[in-house]
């Protein structure tokens, strides 16, 4: 199976934690780490809502986003679940 690719920038959704802005990481129902990004505002918007924090990153960015908070998944335009969208 090949890997999709991805776009050359995507956009992360942020919370903020103990007043500093994070990108916001979900755990999956297995314990994995997951990153979940998307091609356009429009689709992160429609997961976390039109006032959700969100960060731009190129490739780049997420091997440094990594580096800071290793993830073990690296979702594209997921769907939230409703039990995922408050977490």
């Amino acid at each position: 199976m090949q890997r999709p690719t991805l776009p050359p920038v995507v956009y992360a959704p942020t919370i903020a934690i103990e007043g500093a802005t994070r990108i916001r990481m979900h755990e999956m129902r297995d314990g994995r780490t997951a990153l979940f990004v998307y091609s356009a505002i429009d689709r992160l918007q429609a997961q976390y809502g039109d006032d959700a924090g969100w960060v731009l990153l190129g490739v780049d960015d997420l091997q440094r986003a990594f580096e800071q908070a290793p993830y073990d998944l690296l979702l594209l335009d997921r769907v939230l679940h409703p039990q995922e969208a408050g977490r």
